[in-house]
């Protein structure tokens, strides 16, 4: 990263909000490119960044720079994609436009196809794949939560980008394997349908077993789904992805005791797909589930449950009511 220049990112909601916030309070230049309703909270209200562990991080908005206009990607040393999935052709086209030709683009994005857009519609340019394992939930007033662990990961690159990105309360991580990376998240990421339909904290979800059971075998059309597909899908967590939905059937004080030692979960903590349906956004359910069907059909896997529950999705995004509080029976389609 050439040292005048800003780390820009480029749709600054929830996450990039959060990680530009943590950039900015290690000393980083940083520029956040925002919607309108954003730009004009943190400029009455700062912005405070709070944490599952109780520590929080609080910025004036004058210690970073906030636009509406996506000429500030001018100044770009590093751009940190954090845009929806739908978005990001456009975030592109922008970035071909105004960026400098020697800027490294990381995209920190759910799904595994965004990368490819970014390369197709940037030319030669530097673009790294990045995984961001923790949820951020935006609590207004200026306030983002970080409500889940784990460190960012990011694509091995000459210029060591994810060094440059690294700071004390935001661990970033290069990665050899990082398409592994993005395949072993999006697994994860899977039970963000669940949650959505279910309208519950991630906590209180993951410590009922009947929610579990459901989650692991999604997991498990998932993972039949790669497995025929030749992909290895690599944990961010110490236990194997393979081991994952056993783990998850198991009795709650067993797995209970099992996730606390591999990851923090805060008691509010909800998912993105959440967020969506609780403010009437269309969700990435296709990037995400979608992603895994698109395989599925290519090597002739049957993923009945994940089709279900994308078709749930898609049925409570045309309500438009929020999300709909079913229970694990409704969603498997039996009484």
């Amino acid at each position: 990263m050439v040292a005048d220049r800003s780390i820009v990112v480029a749709g600054a909601g929830a996450i990039g909000c959060f990680v530009g916030g943590k950039l900015a309070a290690a000393g980083r230049r940083v520029a956040l490119l925002v919607r309108p309703r954003v730009k004009t909270e943190i400029e009455r209200f700062g912005l405070l960044l709070t944490d599952f562990d109780g520590s929080e991080t609080k910025l004036g908005a004058g210690q970073l720079a906030l636009s509406e206009d996506p000429s500030i990607l001018h100044s770009a040393g590093i751009v940190l994609v954090t845009v929806k999935s739908a978005d990001t052709a456009a975030v592109a086209d922008q970035i071909a436009q105004l960026a400098p030709q020697d800027a490294v683009i990381v995209s920190l994005q759910n799904g595994i196809g965004n990368v490819a857009v970014l390369r197709e519609r940037l030319g030669g340019r530097s673009v790294l794949a990045g995984m961001v394992p923790f949820n951020v939930i935006a609590m207004g007033d200026g306030r983002f939560h970080r409500s889940t662990s784990g460190d960012i990961h990011v694509g091995e690159d000459p210029e060591n980008t994810a060094a440059a990105l690294s700071v004390s309360g935001l661990s970033v991580r290069a990665s050899r394997d990082i398409t592994g990376v993005q395949w072993g998240k999006l697994i994860i990421n899977l039970n963000n349908a669940l949650s959505a339909l279910s309208d519950m904290p991630l906590a209180a979800q993951l410590a009922n077993r009947d929610w579990r059971r459901l989650f692991a075998d999604q997991m498990a059309e998932g993972l039949a789904a790669l497995k025929a597909a030749g992909i290895v899908p690599v944990s961010s967590t110490p236990i194997p992805m393979s081991w994952s939905p056993a783990l998850l059937r198991l009795p709650d004080a067993i797995f209970g005791a099992i996730l606390g030692r591999t990851m923090k979960v805060d008691p509010e903590a909800r998912s993105s797909m959440w967020q969506d349906l609780k403010q009437g956004r269309k969700t990435e359910i296709d990037y995400l589930q979608g992603a895994v069907i698109a395989l599925a059909e290519q090597n002739h896997v049957a993923v009945p449950l994940m089709r279900r529950i994308v078709a749930l999705i898609k049925e409570a995004e045309a309500a438009g009511n929020g999300p709909p509080r079913l229970t694990p029976q409704q969603i498997r389609g039996v009484n």
